[in-house]
């Protein structure tokens, strides 16, 4: 007659089967570790024996009542370890079968070691500084710290705005660094010639943005410069200097309260 009731979830289910080779010994050891005797079933040339009586088991130790001896043919079936060949139905596996770290939520990933992340990452620290009053008095042909004295923000609290001027991150990565500088000259027009923005990284040059008019000099221009560079995340920092040259009169900064005109900022792109 055909199949009455729910289908069983399992099919092709066998358990795991050990054969010894047996000595005049009471001890043996199993292929499985098991909680107790009663885990498995002993038989001695055919004859199932009794748990606890005729033997214990207790995890992959397995201890006879009486010596075998090298003629005696010994196997066990581990009743408790099942091996079957069924997947899990299509939706049993949820969030709480999963061993991973973390909080999983709608702006999270599993990550490849088992941990749930927030997705993109953060692009932590990141600082946003500026002139928000000019800098001037600038010699021509010195080379002169840009004092970014004005935060827009700063995550992490490693932009030194009184001081140093300068970033510390304290994260290990490449960062995106970038900034902006209105260069005049107190000369007048037709007054300021070659100037270099530069990053400077632990002190020394990294990057830098060079205008050079020819001859076809001016009273001011701006200069953007943005670059990726790398970060140890413990000694390094970064500073931003400017160089220039005028006819006459000294080199100034343009700042503003907005923070529109002379900026600096860097945030982490990648670890």
């Amino acid at each position: 007659m055909p199949f009455i009731g729910n289908q069983p979830a399992l099919s092709y289910t066998s358990f795991a089967k050990q054969d010894f080779t047996t000595s005049a010994t009471t001890s043996y050891t199993l292929d499985q570790p098991v909680a107790n005797e009663n885990e498995l079933a002993l038989f001695i040339n055919f004859v199932r024996q009794e748990p606890t009586t005729a033997y214990t088991a207790s995890g992959t130790s397995l201890t006879l009542t009486s010596a075998t001896s090298a003629s005696d043919d010994m196997y066990c079936v581990f009743l408790g370890k099942a091996v079957q060949t069924v997947n899990p139905p299509n939706g049993s596996v949820g969030i709480s079968q999963l061993s991973a770290t973390g909080t999983p939520s709608s702006s999270t990933f599993l990550r490849g070691d088992n941990s749930w992340v927030a997705a993109g990452g953060a692009n932590t620290p990141a600082f946003s500084a500026y002139l928000s009053v000019d800098q001037t008095g600038i010699s021509s042909g010195t080379l002169t710290k840009i004092q970014f004295d004005t935060k827009h923000f700063d995550t992490d609290s490693l932009y030194d705005n009184t001081t140093n001027y300068r970033f510390t991150p304290n994260v290990a990565g490449k960062y995106h660094f970038y900034f902006n500088c209105r260069i005049n000259s107190s000369g007048g027009n037709s007054n300021l010639s070659s100037t270099f923005l530069s990053l400077y990284k632990n002190g020394a040059y990294s990057r830098n943005v060079h205008f050079n008019p020819a001859a076809n000099y001016g009273n001011s221009w701006g200069l953007t410069l943005s670059a990726v560079v790398e970060a140890n995340g413990t000694t390094d920092y970064f500073e931003v200097y400017v160089y220039g040259l005028t006819v006459s009169g000294t080199i100034g900064l343009n700042g503003d309260a907005a923070g529109d005109r002379s900026f600096f900022g860097a945030y982490k792109i990648i670890e």
